[in-house]
């Protein structure tokens, strides 16, 4: 009795396209999380250039009051009511000083993507080294 002959069947190779629709649905999804997580990262670093202004800034106004014994001398180099430029430009900070206090608040430049952080809105320095700020979690900040 003779064997049957068997038939080869070529095995198929490479992905089916319900394969590759699955995969690039999870890679899509994993991106979305990705940048989302980045961005916010972004955001995030971008305040030292705000807490870099307020520090400076308030190491120049102790340096004056450590010389004319008050904040404001019309001889500092930092004067009340001045808009003080972050070194990035991402903030912008607004002095108030009188003879024996003072306070700074860096705010979000225009148009410097950091007015999309939503959780330090504002970043605060007084006199008294308190470091604060406003917006939906102050603490993140500083």
């Amino acid at each position: 009795m003779k064997k049957p002959i068997k038939k080869f069947k070529r095995k198929q190779s490479g992905f089916t396209l319900i394969e590759l629709m699955i995969a690039a649905a999870i890679a899509g999804i994993l991106l979305s999380v990705a940048m989302s997580y980045y961005g916010d990262n972004v955001i995030s670093a971008k305040r030292t250039d705000g807490r870099s202004v307020a520090t400076s800034t308030a190491a120049s106004l102790e340096k004056c009051k450590a010389i004319y014994g008050v904040y404001n001398n019309a001889n500092c180099n930092i004067q009340a009511g001045t808009a003080v430029a972050s070194p990035d430009g991402y903030y912008t900070l607004k002095v108030v000083a009188a003879a024996t206090t003072f306070t700074l608040t860096a705010s979000p430049s225009t148009g410097s993507g950091q007015a999309n952080d939503k959780e330090c809105t504002s970043i605060i320095l007084n006199h008294l080294g308190q470091q604060s700020g406003t917006g939906t979690d102050p603490s993140s900040c500083w």
